[in-house]
């Protein structure tokens, strides 16, 4: 099965739903407590953008002003969905779900993990993180793989002949939204160590079962900070109420 069937067939118990917020950048699904007790819980998403059709025409997000009144379940399924932020709203309703337990997570920086691990590595991103120039001076070979390239980078169609070349490959967590990582999944090797990253990554251990070796994320702490700061377009250096967490896979030894 696909990532997405995987993680919708082990989600946590169903929960009711607060509140639905799509943001110009991110998109949040906050929960209210869990039927046993669990506390309210917010999860993030980066926000995928509409597709415009001809003339002024353009998708539309079914449900919209209701969303709210689905379960949490309800919307994670929308994960499947082919309307982009429908798909945000899934993604964070999974986040939402998947609390990690923090005494099984770090309080790690994704840039100082590569500067350290990668001093004397080949290391490939795809994505480009606001890290990567401080990488390039520090790294010895850097690969930075990008839908729409800065330069430097070199095209996301590269990725078949760099990834196997890889000792460390870093991931952005928009390519399970863009249904991109099991494609880049087979491309690594088996040795190389796998760091998922970026607000939409969720805590599943499932992912470990898919070569993933770091899952770097983030935990909403004030749900009702993150959402006004989403509402109102915040970028993500912006949302207020969110801590940076890292799980990492049982027993690797780092």
């Amino acid at each position: 099965m696909s990532i997405v069937d995987d993680v919708l067939m082990a989600l946590p118990p169903n929960r009711a739903v607060r509140a639905v917020s799509i943001g110009l950048h991110w998109t949040s699904v906050w929960l209210e407590e869990g039927p046993s007790g669990e506390p309210a819980s917010c999860g993030l998403a980066a926000t995928l953008p509409l597709r415009s059709g001809p003339g002024h025409s353009h998708e539309r997000i079914d449900g919209a002003g209701c969303l709210h009144e689905r379960s949490a379940h309800e919307l994670a399924a929308l994960a499947r969905s082919e309307v982009g932020p429908e798909r945000s709203v899934g993604w964070a309703a999974i986040n939402a779900l998947l609390v990690p337990d923090e005494q099984q997570c770090v309080e790690l920086n994704a840039r100082d993990f590569l500067l350290e691990k990668g001093h004397d590595k080949r290391v490939a991103i795809v994505g480009h993180f606001p890290f990567v120039e401080k990488l390039r001076d520090a790294v010895p070979t850097l690969w930075v793989l990008e839908l729409d390239p800065a330069p430097g980078d070199l095209p996301a169609s590269a990725a078949p002949e760099v990834l196997p070349q890889a000792d460390i490959v870093a991931v952005t967590s928009l390519t399970l939204l863009n249904n991109t990582f099991e494609g880049l999944a087979t491309l690594w090797r088996p040795d190389a160590l796998v760091m998922l990253l970026g607000p939409s990554t969720p805590f599943s251990p499932l992912l470990f079962e898919r070569g993933v070796d770091v899952l770097s994320g983030a935990l909403v702490v004030d749900p009702q900070q993150t959402n006004t700061c989403i509402s109102q377009g915040a970028s993500f250096q912006q949302v207020k109420g969110v801590r940076l967490l890292t799980m990492v896979r049982p027993h690797l030894d780092l």
